[in-house]
């Protein structure tokens, strides 16, 4: 299991967030330091994800071992990356040591924050969160989940968001192809309106955009 650590400072640019509503649900959040931090920025934020079923001491290992394992995958596809955000791997890699740290601090002290569960069935009511993220999920493992998989997910992040949803990035992982299919996916969601929006980010190349759903 790859459980990832990003930084509140990177959901900002994946995201191009500028200001959080009310509540917030960071979906598959992984090892991420987002919630902790909206939490102190006064926002109603909670993160769902598999990995939280582990106990605790296999949390914090997997957490460790996975952040080398996410530098190999951009080891292994280098020439798909580029380093303008970021401004060096070793900036990257203090950004991603620093949000493990904070996302293993608050999971141990504020663990109702932190709700075991995984796409396309959430554990929430309609309409629980103002705002929903989805980082490095959809589309990303396009190669390993399915068409209708990514439709009965997007139509979940829906119905347990209140107002809007935002997906980051919208291309495969490793060499960043396209996903052929989303068009038809988002002609299936009715109801809801879509737009592809840039986002200020950019580390696979050609991964600068981001899937706005709003109902």
């Amino acid at each position: 299991m790859l459980v990832t650590s990003r930084s509140y400072v990177e959901y900002e640019a994946m995201f191009d967030l500028t200001e959080l509503p009310d509540s917030v649900l960071d979906c598959c959040a992984g090892g991420a330091s987002f919630t902790a931090e909206a939490v102190e920025r006064g926002v109603d934020a909670i993160a769902v994800d598999p990995a939280y079923e582990l106990p605790a001491a296999e949390l914090v290992d997997t957490v460790r071992r996975s952040l080398p394992a996410t530098a190999g995958i951009v080891d292994e596809h280098a020439g798909s990356f580029v380093w303008n955000w970021y401004g060096s791997p070793e900036r990257k890699d203090e950004l991603r040591i620093e949000a493990a740290d904070r996302f293993l601090q608050d999971v141990s002290i504020a663990p109702e924050r932190y709700v075991p569960g995984s796409l396309p069935k959430l554990p929430f009511e309609d309409g629980r969160f103002d705002l929903v993220l989805c980082s490095h999920l959809l589309f990303t493992w396009a190669d390993k989940y399915d068409r209708d998989w990514h439709l009965a997910s997007l139509r979940e992040l829906v119905r347990v968001s209140r107002s809007e949803v935002r997906i980051f990035p919208l291309v495969q992982q490793g060499a960043g192809d396209p996903v052929d299919y989303l068009p038809d996916l988002l002609a299936e969601l009715a109801g809801v309106t879509s737009e592809i929006r840039k986002v200020p980010y950019e580390f696979q190349a050609g991964a600068d955009e981001m899937l706005v759903l709003s109902h």
